[in-house]
């Protein structure tokens, strides 16, 4: 594929028309000139130089709200110069592993903003892992450097002498760490606003959600990506990857990142309740590359999200099924006290979101203002980005849609009958089977066999599996089922626990549900529901079953046992099923 040809694909002219609009024309023309005039005359990166100018030229727009700090683009182009100069002094160089542990916030930003000036690689730590999880995932990345959270420090002190490869600890939120810890507010104020050497790259690196295990460093080659020889994108030619890197970029243009100009600042502006460690989490950033305004959340509450659309003028935002699920259960009079006529997109992610719950969100946010429907969603990996989106106009036209995660958009996606080796009609259910510009370049850190386990190959071409059933139907809107590992064959019937669930979450008295195997002894598995109900409530097991009943739910297909519980579910959306499951097993042999 030519470059003139991918310069006038449908996929580049959505991600033009994003990113001019939200930058603006006149400004961009303006910072590119001044951009490559400063890389010729300096020989420093035109990449480095471009955003080092865009945000001097912002001056005192809001680059970043945390809680009563307001940080201007012109005061943050300074911190970052600063957190460079640090970082480098500490011995970080391009390549050099710099992993973060810390509470959203706007040193967030600093330190990946700094990372990517420098060249240098951000392992992004979950705040959720176990000790021995954290050490494993900090030695895996390589990384010389941790940025640590003060709220989260005792938990890497505490694996201190596991950690080979790390050099220094620096602390955010404390001046007066323990011995061997370095404050970054210090180290800052020490520190002379100014490049270091170094090659400008995108340094977020993302860890697989982890809930079979202890997370998978995911690193993507980005040098190979786009170089010379196609066996470094397992057979993609260079024309095919820069082509699904611009259906990449494509989301930005479905979304409408170029129409979103706020009254008053005119920009984007996002907000962040989810946590910035999530691989999801970085569509809420993206509007901040291009000039937008940041608000991220340290601690997330249903009311407290209302509460910042309102404040802060929210236009764009990133949440998880179970961010929305919670503001739904706020009491009625608390979902009216606030504003939301700012809301324009609303993207959802990172695990299934029941179709109720769209429609429900949808018309909260029409009642407190907002001009139109303002769901959006999209389906995709931390190993693949984003692979289908779904628009208002969507499910406007065809409600049944409600029930998709969208339409195959930005990268390739096709439904594999795994019995037969071919590829499986429109509405047959099959494994989810994708390519995308991240899989080309996709590699699990020292762990080559499981990377080579997740692709299969296809009439020649490898492609990579999710471990998801579903099916496309015939206008290429994606239908997930369940997922493989999770699914139940009860009797020798395939049961999808996804539909069970969403049959369950129906009733008023609950906020979330999990359906899990259990042990049968004729049977040898059947589903079981674990039920965590909304404040207040009270229902038995019985009045459980006898909705499903009432919902169409037959035979095999209703849950066998229903326990009460909370649900470890985080808000990035993950429920470690494995450990509910457990449970149940306690003692019986287990089958799969």
């Amino acid at each position: 594929m030519s470059r003139l040809t991918l310069l006038a694909s449908a996929e580049a002219r959505l991600a033009a028309g994003a990113v001019v609009g939200q930058m603006g024309a006149s400004r961009l023309a303006r910072n590119l000139l001044g951009a490559a005039w400063r890389h010729f005359r300096k020989g420093s990166g035109l990449g480095r130089e471009f955003f080092l100018g865009f945000w001097e030229g912002l001056g005192t727009r809001e680059a970043v709200i945390d809680g009563e700090r307001r940080f201007s683009f012109r005061a943050f182009r300074e911190r970052v110069l600063r957190a460079v100069d640090a970082l480098h002094t500490l011995g970080l160089r391009e390549g050099d592993a710099c992993a973060v542990l810390l509470q959203n916030g706007a040193e967030w930003f600093e330190i990946n903003q700094a990372c990517n000036l420098s060249g240098i690689i951000m392992p992004m730590l979950n705040w959720h892992l176990k000790p021995v999880e954290l050490a494993q995932c900090i030695q895996r990345a390589g990384a010389r450097v941790v940025v640590v959270d003060a709220d989260f420090l005792d938990r890497v002190l505490a694996v201190r002498d596991q950690l080979t490869t790390v050099s220094h600890i620096l602390v955010v939120g404390s001046q007066d760490g323990p011995s061997g810890t370095l404050a970054y507010e210090c180290l800052l104020a020490d520190a002379v606003p100014r490049l270091r050497p170094g090659t400008f790259h995108l340094s977020a690196k993302a860890y697989s959600g982890g809930t079979t295990g202890t997370p998978k460093f995911i690193n993507l080659d980005q040098a190979a990506l786009f170089g010379e020889t196609d066996s470094a994108r397992r057979g993609a030619s260079r024309g095919e990857a820069l082509h699904m890197a611009l259906g990449q970029l494509s989301a930005l243009g479905w979304y409408g990142l170029g129409d979103l100009h706020d009254a008053q600042s005119g920009n984007a502006r996002s907000l962040v309740p989810g946590p910035l460690y999530h691989a999801g989490v970085q569509v809420a950033v993206l509007p901040f590359l291009f000039g937008g305004t940041v608000v991220p959340m340290r601690k997330f509450t249903a009311e407290a999200f209302l509460q910042m659309i309102e404040a802060e003028r929210i236009n764009w935002t990133f949440v998880a099924p179970t961010m929305l699920e919670r503001v739904l259960a706020l009491p009625e009079e608390v979902r009216q006290r606030y504003d939301l006529s700012s809301m324009r997109a609303l993207i959802c992610a990172a695990a299934p979101c029941p179709a109720p719950v769209k429609m429900a969100i949808n018309a909260l946010f029409r009642e407190q203002g907002a001009p139109r429907d303002v769901f959006h969603e999209y389906y995709g990996a931390s190993e693949t980005g984003i692979i289908t989106v779904l628009l208002p106009e969507d499910y406007a036209r065809h409600p049944e849609r409600y029930r998709s995660v969208g339409k195959v958009r930005t990268a390739q996606c096709r439904i594999y009958d795994a019995a037969t080796g071919r590829w499986a009609a429109r509405g047959v259910e099959g494994k989810v089977l994708l390519r995308s510009a991240l899989t080309f370049g996709l590699q699990y850190v020292g762990e080559q066999k499981k990377t080579d386990d997740c692709f299969i190959e296809v009439e020649g071409q490898l492609w990579y599996d999710d471990g998801l059933i579903g099916y496309l139907d015939p206008d290429d809107f994606l239908y997930l089922t369940s997922r493989e590992k999770e699914m139940i064959i009860s009797g020798g019937v395939n049961l999808f626990p996804n539909e069970i669930e969403e049959v369950i979450k129906r009733h008023t008295a609950v906020l979330d549900v999990a359906v899990v195997r259990a042990p049968d002894p004729d049977l040898g598995e059947v589903p079981a529901a674990v039920v965590e109900l909304r404040e207040g409530a009270a229902v038995t097991a019985e009045d459980i079953l006898a909705h499903c009943r009432e919902q169409g739910l037959y035979g095999f297909k209703v849950p066998r046992r229903v326990e009460f519980g909370p649900l470890p579910r985080n808000l990035a959306g993950k429920l470690p099923k494995k450990q509910l499951e457990a449970v149940f097993w306690e003692g019986a042999e287990r089958i799969g």
